[in-house]
């Protein structure tokens, strides 16, 4: 990952060390490589943030009544928990 980043072998490593922290650029380069938004990064509650984005983009091409439908079906399987 560091040298798909353009940057050395070690740098991924010192960054999960606490050695370096990553500048906002890399911090942004790092969730573009990881197909992560910044805010799914600091979501520890995601599960899987990837699938979750991949959810939201597919039904933000729903219509109203369609979002309604998923809304309930949703809301039947956090009660059948």
């Amino acid at each position: 990952m560091s040298l798909a980043l353009g940057q050395n072998e070690n740098y991924i490593n010192n960054i999960e060390n606490s050695k370096t922290l990553p500048s906002m650029n890399s911090f942004m380069y790092i969730c573009e490589y990881l197909d992560i938004t910044p805010l799914d990064f600091f979501n520890f509650d995601a599960p899987n943030p990837t699938k979750s984005d991949e959810l939201m983009r597919e039904i933000n091409r729903l219509n109203a009544h369609q979002i309604e439908l998923i809304e309930n079906i949703v809301r039947e399987f956090r009660k059948s928990k």
